[in-house]
């Protein structure tokens, strides 16, 4: 249960896969095997993260990733990674993974994210319409060590709150609070049912409920005001804000670079032809991944446009599409994303995915870490696009309710209350495929991993610290090309 070696190849490292004979364990053998993996890999070891002299450069990793993706979008991406050390570090989950692979590990799996961070975490609409809290980026799922998701999520806890300038010891309280949250859930959830963990879900009205004593009146208004505001998220006020009338028609407004109408991408009328029909064959026959009552209500719907969109830090460069689509009238359009899925990031360091497909493999992985998912969710492969090169996607909507928490507006006190939500979350999500029962005997009753993963973190913020100012001497030294602004 030592630290996971880095493979040369995904194909020749050992996959990791989830441990299907849990239930075949009674719950006392359960809590033996968390309780021997601590015996063989102290809770203590995870304090430590000392640069090994052969650590790969993180510009270089990153650069080998952005082969992949559009070129004249990568300077975009080394761009919004250069406006601090907190974006640059919501790019490299690669780096990290990296880094992570020589870090101990207890030896328990579960459906790991990949890029827990503090800012892929965020509210949704559920398919019953309620407000729930839960991870919303699946990009880079795959089974793994849960430890590298909790110092993952724990690190950018420390990363923000450095941006924002608190002290070290609201810092320490934030990270050491946020990794409390997440062990003292899984003992909860260690204590359920199967069915019990299946059903668990952070609502947001229950959330408010249960943080009402430790929140002032400011907190308490900004959480009210944050739940409406995710109520109005949806496509109807996407099409006020994306959209105007061409000629009677509805179209997607142009924003270049980061929103590219069809028409201003490709002036060949031949080459629109022929991506037009490559998302018109994704949206029919992505179809089949649904639901037999989903495939019924996106029959209801016809296509009218589309655009390329940039999203986020790290999926710069991916092909991304938003598509406009209308039920009955103008009242009632549908936006949804088309998004390329690449090899998670950790695949090179835990084995490649069980799933050929990997938009396939994001689609299954959000599916089992979300209590409740876009009822629109669903992948497929084109087999060759317009380069000629075969390529997964996954689709879902572009807008259900998604709204998240404004990360450099938060004061030291919501940011601890944020990071032992996210901490629980984290847990449910660990706690349907892992061993909640294990994994809780192996964390214990006291602070002892807590403050482990608390000194690891403010170890990575450094190292995090120092590759942001790579990129930047990268970028002056003409290394790299950025776009700034975007």
């Amino acid at each position: 249960m030592s630290a996971l070696k880095v493979a040369a190849s995904p194909r020749q490292q050992a996959r990791a896969q989830l441990d299907t004979r849990t239930g075949h364990l009674t719950p006392a053998e359960r809590a033996a095997r968390g309780a021997q993996a601590r015996a063989e890999v102290p809770r203590e070891s995870h304090a430590d993260f000392t640069v090994p002299a052969s650590r790969p450069d993180p510009i270089t990793l990153l650069e080998e990733q952005a082969k992949a993706r559009v070129p004249e979008l990568v300077p975009v991406r080394w761009g919004r990674m250069m406006v601090s050390p907190f974006t640059y570090y919501r790019g490299a989950a690669l780096p990290m993974a990296s880094d992570l692979a020589t870090t101990p590990v207890s030896g328990l799996t579960v459906q790991a994210c990949g890029d827990a961070h503090l800012s892929n975490f965020g509210v949704f609409g559920s398919a019953e319409r309620n407000l729930v809290f839960d991870v919303n980026d699946f990009d880079e799922t795959l089974p793994g060590p849960w430890e590298w998701d909790v110092k993952r999520l724990a690190a950018s806890m420390e990363v923000a709150a450095r941006s924002n300038g608190f002290s070290d010891k609201q810092r320490r309280k934030i990270v050491a609070g946020t990794v409390a949250g997440y062990r003292q859930a899984m003992r909860d959830f260690a204590g359920m049912s199967q069915l019990g963990i299946w059903y668990a879900r952070a609502d947001i009205d229950q959330l408010r409920a249960q943080l009402e004593s430790k929140m002032d009146d400011r907190q308490r208004k900004l959480v009210a005001k944050s739940a409406a505001k995710a109520r109005t998220r949806d496509s109807m006020e996407e099409l006020g804000k994306l959209t105007t009338t061409v000629d009677g028609q509805l179209r997607i407004m142009a924003d270049p670079p980061l929103l590219v109408p069809i028409e201003d991408l490709l002036a060949d009328p031949s080459q629109r032809s022929a991506l037009e029909s490559e998302i018109h064959s994704i949206m029919s026959k992505y179809r089949r991944t649904l639901a037999t009552d989903r495939r019924y209500l996106i029959d209801q719907y016809e296509f009218v446009h589309m655009a390329r969109k940039v999203v986020g830090v790290g999926s710069v460069g991916t092909r991304c599409w938003i598509v406009l689509m209308l039920g009955r009238d103008e009242s009632d359009p549908l936006f949804l994303q088309v998004k390329e899925a690449e090899e998670s990031v950790l695949s090179r360091f835990l084995g490649a995915s069980e799933f050929a497909n990997m938009g396939q493999r994001v689609v299954a992985g959000q599916r089992l870490m979300q209590a409740s998912s876009d009822i629109f969710l669903g992948w497929h492969r084109v087999a060759a696009g317009l380069d000629g090169k075969q390529r997964d996607f996954y689709v879902r909507q572009l807008r259900d309710w998604k709204f998240s928490l404004d990360v450099d507006a938060m004061v030291p006190g919501g940011m601890r209350m944020y990071g032992e939500v996210c901490g629980w979350t984290l847990a449910r999500a660990h706690a349907r495929s892992g061993d909640a029962i294990a994994i809780a005997a192996y964390l214990g009753g006291s602070d002892v991993f807590d403050q482990a993963i608390a000194q690891f973190a403010d170890a990575y913020a450094d190292q995090n610290e120092r590759d942001h100012e790579a990129v930047l001497e990268a970028v002056k030294a003409g290394r790299i090309v950025a776009e700034q602004g975007l």
